[in-house]
């Protein structure tokens, strides 16, 4: 039986599934996660008193990547397959870790806990409702004024117009872009993205990134949003 990679509620097993094979078992940062720290941690505040969470951490690379820098990381996901393999290069590289198969719209940790929240292409294979509701728990988890790095796909990508509307709102049975075969993708509006964070939020940076494959036949967008927001 699979194991959802989001809230059981909307999300099957497709991630679970493919982390089970052995594939998207990233071994190195994107490179905007490291931007984002880099950017934003206070340098008046020891590293390992700076505490980051990545909510569908998966393999672990980001967090791989903030534990070598000393940062203090912790990391949720709902594949059990995922989250041993983070554990064990965590354990061949000798670093410090916390991470756990848990379900994102509950989030098992204290209020004010962290100073950073990471979501990269997690939330985006949520419903829009689960998404809101996980959002409320990242806002419990952060420290005032702590930050959410929130990174989910644009409804201007190619796989987005290739598949079928599901009722929950999600794009499902996608044939075309680099969407194919991961399952349900709600795929962002600017609007959708401002509406997520309307009350106890600041928003600090949002950005639209679109990558266009030119040469025929392949042509095909991937496009993704990525909001920089604040807890107020």
């Amino acid at each position: 039986m699979g194991i959802k990679k989001q809230s059981v509620s909307d999300v099957g097993p497709v991630w679970e599934g493919i982390y089970g094979d052995g594939r998207s078992l990233n071994r190195y940062p994107f490179d905007q996660v490291v931007s984002f720290l880099y950017r934003h941690y206070s340098r008046s505040k020891p590293r390992a008193e700076t505490k980051v969470l990545e909510i569908g951490c998966g393999a672990g690379n980001n967090l791989w990547f903030a534990a070598r820098e000393g940062f203090t990381v912790t990391g949720v996901d709902g594949s059990p397959s995922a989250i041993e393999y983070a554990r064990g290069r965590f354990n061949q590289d000798g670093l410090k870790g916390d991470l756990r198969v848990a379900d994102f719209i509950s989030l098992p940790f204290e209020k004010e806990m962290f100073d950073f929240v990471i979501d990269r292409a997690s939330l985006t294979c949520s419903t829009f409702e689960s998404a809101k509701k996980t959002v409320a728990e990242v806002q419990r988890v952060l420290v005032p004024n702590g930050k959410f790095f929130f990174n989910p796909y644009s409804d201007h990508d190619s796989s987005y117009v290739s598949g079928k509307p599901d009722p929950d709102g999600r794009t499902v049975d996608i044939q075309e872009g680099t969407k194919v075969g991961v399952g349900a993708i709600y795929f962002y509006s600017k609007r959708d993205v401002l509406r997520l964070f309307s009350k106890g939020w600041k928003l600090i940076s949002l950005r639209h990134l679109a990558l266009v494959e030119e040469l025929e036949p392949f042509y095909s967008c991937h496009a993704e949003w990525i909001a920089i927001v604040e807890k107020t």
